[in-house]
């Protein structure tokens, strides 16, 4: 047991840490049900289709067929959040196995901190601008219709373009929030750690 005094930066940044991983845990929840509902619609779209030619009737359209991949996309983007938050991501580990703990911890926070995050800043930096222009951004600065599909009866574009830099961002966050975990370890300051989130989940049944 530590005391309440000691370590308070750690402390806050666990706690910081623990909330990001709570609200990236909501959406794994989230993308699990994208999950469903993109298997539904693509159901629909096969059914639609075979049935439609029985009949002789077009049951089907390009909006339920551009809303399964871009159903799709949504939750591969937010699933590397929730994957990079559980340690999920492929590992090159014939070496990084036979480390310890505390090895793998600074391999771990190097990569995160001269890699993802830089990656993660780079990615939304370099996404805004065609973001802002599918939603009708004009180079003069002034503002016209948004992106649509090429396609018959399709989406809009910029929605979906949009959940990149959102995916990005959100990868950013929780990469700080393994930095934090990661440093805790080296500090061997994993009991605290381990303390900050018991606190932290009970704090979040009494809110």
């Amino acid at each position: 047991m530590y005391r309440s005094d000691e370590f308070p930066r750690l402390q806050k940044l666990l706690r910081l840490s623990q909330r990001i991983d709570s609200f990236t845990d909501q959406l794994g929840q989230l993308a699990n049900w994208l999950v469903l509902i993109t298997l539904g619609v693509g159901f629909y779209n096969v059914m639609a289709r075979y049935i439609g030619r029985f009949v002789g009737v077009s049951l089907s359209s390009n909006i339920f067929i551009e809303l399964q991949w871009y159903l799709f996309s949504l939750f591969f983007l937010l699933g590397f959040v929730y994957i990079l938050r559980h340690g999920e991501n492929v590992r090159v580990d014939f070496l990084y196995a036979r480390f310890n703990s505390k090895q793998q911890a600074w391999i771990d926070f190097l990569g995160t901190v001269l890699f993802l995050i830089p990656f993660c800043i780079l990615g939304i930096w370099v996404t805004i601008n065609p973001v802002l222009q599918s939603w009708g951004r004009l180079p003069d600065g002034t503002w016209g219709t948004w992106e649509i599909s090429p396609d018959a009866n399709g989406l809009p574009r910029a929605p979906i373009k949009t959940m990149i830099p959102i995916s990005l961002l959100l990868l950013l966050l929780q990469g700080i929030s393994q930095a934090i975990k990661y440093w805790a370890v080296i500090q061997n300051y994993s009991n605290i750690a381990d303390q900050i989130r018991l606190e932290t989940a009970e704090q979040i049944k009494v809110d």
